[in-house]
């Protein structure tokens, strides 16, 4: 850990090359290509202090008169975007959420800056009633104490089941799959202490309508692992629906003549839709065609990640299921897939490569989109003065370089 003072100066090559996390109560980022919600600046600086972003600009004489009293950073052109918000990750570098464990939490959300993501949904999976109260309890006791300048910030809970089809399942364990119920719901979200931001169910199973209706003005209630037809997911849509979980995997593909989840999906402008672009989950092909008709303002980029992200290749466990991951695939037993072991930054790359579009246009299908939907917009998912100072700098290639948690540089 390092501080400066004075009027100092650093590259953000001599501190990737020392691996360095700089602790600055105020200083400027300079030379870089900022990303903000609406220009992209060339050359030019955010001013920082105290975790907070206090200003933006280009202005060579305002950052020569700033930088006579405030150390600098210089990004050396590279690419500077607001941190990544992960509304759907099961875990990754050995943790899982269902493990209910402090300490496991506490290291997944150190790894998560080394890819850029500054916050994430903790998310679920469809186990014993007794394992999802304990994971819900343990992520409210996470959230209280965590450290939100040195690790990813969990800004809540993604529910991913039980309320799902059994005939669309997935990863996630039959055994336990439940219908929905108010009452069901409540319970879980109390002892989430009111947590629980995003609800992946299927619409058309019994209580799943009466539950939406009660409870879309609290949770966000995405479709997934369903059998639902294209009509019975657009009149989910009128009873309160947002979210399409994971497009393209454990839902109702599209036909001619019945257009499935994925018609409602691509054509439902209420609808907003996750994404795994990890090359595995779904063709490049299939992901530009989503990008075509939903656009930069309807997407979420996710990782679905499970515990074997950033791990050796090997056998791992999923919601109490046997995982193989090899060749850069993690599947159960059975073939299917099982979440993945994507990063956030990766799946940046393969988005700009799948479908022909800039960091300009994509940058916020990674951050602000999220920060909308879950009604943190006011701090965070933009490069925008009075927000948190959660930034990540990449190269050409989206490699993270610089992970800026609420001020703190970290460097990978």
């Amino acid at each position: 850990m390092n501080k400066m003072k004075g009027c100092s100066k650093i590259t953000i090559e001599s501190l990737v090359l020392e691996k360095k996390v700089l602790i600055l109560k105020e200083y400027l980022l300079i030379n870089g290509q900022i990303y903000t919600e609406s220009q992209k600046i060339e050359h030019g600086f955010i001013h920082i202090k105290d975790s907070k972003i206090m200003e933006i600009g280009s202005d060579k004489d305002r950052l020569n008169t700033l930088s006579k009293s405030y150390p600098t950073v210089d990004a050396q052109g590279h690419h500077v975007i607001p941190g990544f918000i992960d509304i759907h990750i099961h875990g990754g570098y050995g943790e899982d959420a269902m493990d209910a464990s402090m300490d496991g939490l506490k290291h997944l959300s150190e790894q998560l800056l080394s890819e850029g993501t500054t916050s994430f949904l903790a998310t679920t999976m469809t186990q014993s009633d007794d394992s999802i109260h304990r994971a819900l309890q343990n992520i409210a006791n996470y959230y209280q104490i965590q450290n939100r300048h040195d690790a990813a910030e969990i800004v809540g809970i993604h529910l991913e089941g039980p309320f799902i089809s059994e005939h669309k399942v997935g990863a996630q364990h039959p055994k336990y799959v439940q219908r929905p119920s108010i009452e069901k719901i409540k319970t879980f979200q109390k002892t989430a202490n009111q947590l629980i931001k995003i609800i992946t169910f299927a619409p058309e199973v019994d209580g799943a309508t009466d539950t939406l209706k009660a409870l879309n003005n609290d949770i966000i209630f995405s479709m997934g692992h369903t059998v639902a037809t294209y009509d019975e997911a657009n009149e989910a849509v009128d009873n309160g629906a947002k979210h399409i979980t994971h497009l393209y995997n454990a839902a109702t593909g599209f036909g001619h003549r019945e257009p499935g989840v994925f018609g409602a999906a691509w054509l439902n402008q209420n609808l907003n839709t996750e994404i795994i672009v990890d090359g595995v989950h779904s063709h490049p092909a299939a992901v530009a065609m989503a990008y075509q008709n939903k656009g930069n303002e309807h997407m979420y980029l996710i990782t679905d990640a499970m515990r074997a992200k950033g791990m050796p290749e090997g056998e791992y466990d999923l919601g109490g299921q046997n995982v193989i991951v090899k060749n850069e695939e993690a599947r159960l037993d059975s073939g299917a897939l099982a979440g993945s072991i994507l990063k956030m930054n990766d799946g940046l790359r393969h988005l700009i490569t799948y479908t022909g579009a800039s960091i300009k246009d994509l940058w916020r299908v990674t951050s602000w989109n999220q920060a909308i939907a879950l009604g943190i917009d006011q701090t965070k998912g933009s490069i925008k003065v009075g927000k948190d100072a959660d930034i990540v700098i990449v190269d050409d290639t989206i490699s993270v370089l610089m992970t800026i948690k609420n001020g703190y540089i970290h460097t990978f």
